[in-house]
C-alpha cells in the first residue's frame, strides 16, 4: 500500500511527502493550504497535492480580515476547518492505503481507511494533547493570565485518534514520555525525529567578536517561555550583550513587557526565511526555553548555522543536543540556569567556538531529512506486511 497524508497546514508534512515520493511511496497529500501557496515545494508532483482550502485558508487570514478578536468565532472556525477536511478526505479514499494524518485531522478518514483494510498512523508533533493543555494552564496562571484552553472537542478527538491508530508517530523523547504518562501503551509509539534542511541552513558568517548576541526565533509568547529568556538576558553580565528577538508577539507578552528593562533588546518581528541563516550564523547563542514543543525545528536550524543552543527539556532538545557539547538543556522555568550557561559562553569564547563546530557536525550526522524519511519508510513497510 502507498501513503496518503493529511495535514491541514504545512508543518513537517511536506518534508515527509518529499521523502515518501523519493521512496516511491507517496500517493497523495491533502492540505488546507491553497495550491498557489505550494509552488515552492520541490520534489512533490503537483498532481499529488490535493487542496481543500475553503475553511482553513480564510482562517489563516482572519487577522487581516480583523476577525481574530472574536474568540468563539475563531474556535468554531478552526474546528469546522479540521472536521470538514477530515470528512472530505474520507470521501475521497476508495481503496486501502497507509494514512499518515496529523493529529486532530484523521479520525474520520482513519476509520474509513481501516474499514477498507488499510492502516492509520496518527502523527503527533507535540506532547500528548492533555499534557499540553495542563502545562499551558499552569504557565498562563504563573504570569497572571487565564489560558483559554484547548478546545475540549479537539482533546476528545485526539484521544480517540490515539486509541484508533495502528501506530502513533512522535518526534522526541519528551513527547514519548508525555504519552506514556497519560496511559498510552509504549508499543503503540514510534519515535522518529525530524531532520533539518541542510541545503537551506548552513554557516554563512561569524559572530562579531566585540558583541555577544543572543538570538530568539519563533513566537514571542508565554508558551515559548519568552519572559524566562528575557530574565536570563537581564541577568547576563556582559557590557556588549544584545538580544535579537525575531517573531510575532502575543498581546500577553506586550502587556508583560511594560516596565521591563529592555536595554539592548531589539524586536525585529517577522523576517524573511532567507535571512535566518545569516542571523543564526552571526549570533553567539540561541535560546529556546519553551514550555511545550514536541521537537523545535528551529534548534536544528540554529545548530546547522553553528549557533549553540540553550533549550528547555520540553522541546525535544534531548534528541538533538549532547549537553555541554552543542549547547545546554535546562528544566522549564529556569532563567537563572540559562543566564549561568550564557555567562559561560560569554566568558569563554573558545568554548563557544567548540560548541559551534560540534553543533554543525551533530546536525550533519542526522542526514538532513533523508534519515527521517528512511525510518518512516521502514514503518510503512512494517505495516504493509
Amino acid at each position: 500500500m502507498k501513503v496518503t497524508q493529511v495535514s491541514i497546514g504545512r508543518f513537517h508534512h511536506f518534508h515527509l511527502a518529499r521523502q515518501m515520493e523519493r521512496l516511491g511511496l507517496l500517493e497523495s497529500i491533502y492540505t488546507g493550504y491553497p495550491k498557489f501557496k505550494l509552488k515552492d515545494e520541490p520534489g512533490i508532483p503537483q498532481d499529488k497535492i490535493i487542496t481543500f482550502p475553503w475553511f482553513h485558508t480564510p482562517y489563516m487570514k482572519r487577522t487581516v480580515l480583523h476577525l481574530d478578536k472574536w474568540e468563539v468565532l475563531n474556535k468554531e472556525w478552526e474546528w469546522i476547518a479540521r472536521q470538514t477536511m477530515d470528512k472530505y478526505v474520507a470521501s475521497q479514499i476508495t481503496h486501502p492505503t497507509v494514512l499518515i494524518a496529523l493529529s486532530s485531522s484523521g479520525l474520520i478518514c482513519g476509520k474509513k481507511v481501516q474499514e477498507l483494510g488499510g492502516k492509520f498512523i496518527c502523527d503527533r508533533g507535540s506532547s500528548h494533547i492533555r499534557f499540553q493543555d495542563e502545562v499551558l494552564h499552569e504557565e498562563y496562571k504563573r504570569w497572571g493570565y487565564k489560558f483559554k484552553g484547548v478546545d475540549p472537542r479537539v482533546i476528545d478527538k485526539e484521544e480517540a485518534e490515539y486509541s484508533l491508530a495502528d501506530k502513533i508517530t512522535i518526534p522526541s523523547e519528551f513527547v514519548r514520555k508525555s504519552f506514556i504518562d497519560k496511559g498510552v501503551p509504549a508499543e503503540k509509539l514510534v519515535k522518529i525525529s525530524y531532520g533539518a534542511r541542510l541545503e537551506r541552513f548552513s554557516k554563512v558568517g561569524e559572530p562579531d567578536k566585540n558583541v555577544f548576541r543572543v538570538i530568539w526565533v519563533g513566537g514571542v509568547s508565554i508558551r515559548k517561555g519568552f519572559m524566562d529568556a528575557l530574565k536570563a538576558f537581564q541577568l547576563l553580565k556582559n557590557p556588549t550583550k544584545e538580544f535579537l528577538v525575531i517573531g510575532g508577539m502575543t498581546p500577553e507578552i506586550k502587556q508583560l513587557l511594560v516596565g521591563q528593562d529592555l536595554r539592548n533588546v531589539t524586536f525585529k518581528g517577522l523576517v524573511p526565511n532567507a535571512e535566518l541563516p545569516h542571523l543564526y550564523s552571526t549570533s553567539s547563542v540561541f535560546l529556546f526555553p519553551s514550555l511545550e514543543d514536541g521537537y523545535g525545528m528551529v534548534q536544528g536550524e540554529a545548530m546547522a548555522c553553528g549557533c549553540p543552543v540553550i533549550a528547555s527539556s520540553n522541546t525535544g532538545a534531548q534528541d538533538l543536543i549532547d549537553p555541554g557539547k552543542q549547547g545546554f538543556i535546562v528544566p522549564v522555568r529556569s532563567p537563572e540556569l540559562i543566564a549561568g550557561y550564557m555567562q559561560q559562553l560569554s566568558d569563554n569564547p573558545v568554548l563557544r567556538e567548540e560548541m559551534s563546530f560540534s553543533a554543525i557536525e551533530k546536525v550533519k550526522s542526522f542526514g538532513g531529512w533523508d534519515n527521517y524519511g528512511d525510518l518512516m519508510g521502514k514503518l510503512v513497510a512494517s505495516l504493509n506486511k
